[in-house]
């Protein structure tokens, strides 16, 4: 039975001094059980856990946010593997350090070493590059370890997802974030256990909650307050100072960013009006383009809304240009309160579905022709060939419709595309077009025309 403790041989996490490395470096885990908030993929009894303790190390994809532990974990991988390690960084590396990091572990590999090799932000590098790494995955020169904060399904190619497990890693809980400034606080040899700091538990909780799920970030925050405070006592003074500028992650493009405005969309559908203002609050304040959050609004109004309430359209246009001419901060409210509207407003995605419908028999049916009484006739040999024959001029008719003339193509005679809801002012457009259309047929009847 394999040891699950890491081998006496392993190589040190940390080679170099650490006096000069901020503390979020130092306090960096050594183990797999001082890393925190991940029991999902780290308890105990965690299969991934146990396969990493025993040295059963294969080539993963740890995907989750800024400051979770994924730089760790790879680490510790390495660590418990007895693996060399070596990192690079997709943002910075260049094909001639990939090219030496793959000839060095091909080095260590003849000599019957493995090296697990770390990619941070993976899903920088494109595709092409990805596949360089490929044939060495399979033959097992390197256990490739990729981090990435955004879907791997969208940023990583097919053929290096089915070499890699996909683990994903969670934003840290505040409770777990304070165990990590606890540690910190007590450690003497790593943290700030030398200093005596004192700090209150409120103020181990705020530093959490403003680190929002970074242990890097809270770790840092908590080394800044440790800096500035007076007479060791980091107090609410010096919190507030420190805190002033905590910002919320928003990635203005990735994920998150996509989330997020699904959670607005979808909270304005369901009727959801606190929901609507919170995402679109929260968009906002992660700095997504006010412009695109205005367009994307609109599109709420037609889509979901649509003749259930017409004035959700004239709403969100005025909301739009309402922020186009106040900018931000003060145009923001307009667009929030455009959400708001949107929310409570009565529901119909109807036209949309009729709008598809008839999209769909288009690309069924191609070209059907126009029937010859609808169209012009601006010249003799139009008229000698029946263009507008036979065309009734409904305002002339009591009633002011048709109700015999037929003007879709003589295939789709009867068809009926748009069902309007029984919400909103589409109860009354319904009882209209339910009125209009049975006497249509009755008319269709009487002149022998029904299909």
């Amino acid at each position: 039975m394999p040891s699950r403790k890491p081998a006496r041989h392993a190589p040190p996490l940390f080679a170099e001094s650490d006096a000069l490395k901020p503390l979020a470096e130092r306090m960096r885990p050594t183990t797999l059980d001082e890393i925190v908030g991940q029991p999902r993929l780290l308890a105990p009894d965690a299969p991934l856990r146990r396969a990493i303790e025993a040295g059963r190390v294969y080539s993963m994809i740890l995907w989750g946010p800024p400051g979770c532990g994924k730089t760790t974990l790879a680490l510790l991988l390495a660590k418990y593997a007895q693996a060399e390690f070596r990192a690079i960084s997709a943002v910075l590396a260049g094909l001639a350090e990939v090219r030496e990091a793959l000839a060095e572990a091909a080095a260590h590999f003849a000599q019957g070493k493995r090296t697990v090799l770390f990619v941070d932000e993976v899903h920088r590098f494109n595709k092409a590059q990805q596949d360089a790494f490929l044939p060495h995955i399979e033959k097992g020169v390197i256990l490739f370890v990729g981090a990435t904060t955004e879907n791997p399904s969208f940023e990583l190619n097919s053929a290096l997802l089915s070499r890699c497990r996909v683990h994903v890693m969670d934003a840290v809980a505040p409770a777990a974030i304070v165990e990590a400034l606890r540690r910190a606080l007590a450690d003497r040899e790593r943290g700030l256990g030398a200093s005596k700091l004192a700090v209150a538990d409120t103020a181990l909780a705020a530093i959490a909650e403003a680190a929002d799920g970074d242990v890097r970030r809270a770790l840092t925050l908590l080394e800044i307050a440790a800096d500035v405070c007076h007479g060791g006592v980091i107090d609410e003074t010096t919190l507030a100072q420190v805190l002033a500028d905590r910002t919320r992650r928003f990635d203005k493009g990735g994920e998150q960013f996509y989330d997020q405005i699904s959670a607005l969309h979808k909270s304005v559908r369901s009727s959801d009006a606190d929901a609507a203002l919170y995402w679109c609050a929260r968009m906002l304040d992660g700095g997504v383009d006010p412009a695109y959050l205005a367009r994307r609004l609109t599109r709420m109004a037609i889509e979901d809304i649509g003749l259930a309430d017409p004035r959700a359209l004239q709403f969100a246009l005025e909301a739009w240009d309402a922020y186009e001419r106040l900018g931000s901060p003060e145009g923001e409210l307009a667009l929030a309160e455009a959400a708001l509207y949107l929310a409570i407003a009565a529901k119909s995605n109807a036209a949309d579905a009729a709008f598809g419908a008839v999209r769909d028999v288009i690309a069924q049916t191609g070209t059907l022709e126009v029937p010859l009484h609808l169209r012009n006739a601006p010249t003799a040999l139009m008229r000698r060939l029946g263009y507008g024959k036979g065309y009734q001029y409904d305002h002339d008719l009591a009633g002011g419709i048709a109700l015999d003339q037929q003007c879709l193509p003589e295939a789709l005679a009867g068809r009926e595309f748009y069902q309007p809801t029984e919400r909103g002012l589409e109860a009354k457009i319904r009882e209209k077009l339910q009125s209009i259309r049975a006497a249509r047929a009755a008319a269709r009847k009487a002149k022998g025309t029904d299909t």
